[in-house]
């Protein structure tokens, strides 16, 4: 599982070297293909191929006429792509995303369970002020950890 965050920087080219945290763990998965995309076009989402494709698998069992499902896959095939990483690490980063989320230079790699997220460092800033947490969020996040010790 992919935790924390991790700067980085993309280059001139759209590349993006992982972080070592990160590619260590993609290398005991023995991961070298991901599926890049975004659900809104302000970040990217990494994803290890075998990751997105159990994504896939789910989406596929849901009903075909599902507009939710629509929408999503909509926006993560316009924003995405199926990417090799090359033997320094490094992903290319769709052009189109690329351009739509700002992701050129500073960025921040984190950590989302079990894929990475990629954001502008600046607007990553920004919005981490902007929406701190609630005490409605801090409510319901004790909940879901208490359940859990329940188990």
């Amino acid at each position: 599982m992919f935790r924390g965050n991790h700067p980085a920087k993309v280059d001139e080219k759209g590349r993006l070297k992982l972080p070592a945290a990160f590619k260590q763990l993609v290398d005991a998965g023995n991961v070298t293909q991901f599926y890049i995309t975004s659900m809104d076009g302000e970040s990217a989402e990494i994803w290890p191929l075998p990751e997105w494709e159990k994504q896939e698998s789910l989406l596929a069992e849901a009903s075909t006429m599902d507009e939710a499902v629509d929408r999503y896959l909509n926006l993560t095939s316009y924003y995405g792509q199926q990417v090799e990483m090359d033997s320094q690490a490094r992903v290319l980063l769709p052009q189109i995303l690329r351009g739509a989320a700002q992701l050129d230079g500073e960025v921040a790699v984190r950590g989302k369970l079990y894929f990475l997220e990629v954001k502008n460092l600046k607007k990553l800033e920004e919005s981490l002020t902007a929406n701190a947490l609630t005490a409605e969020n801090r409510k319901t996040l004790a909940e879901i950890t208490r359940r859990r010790s329940d188990r």
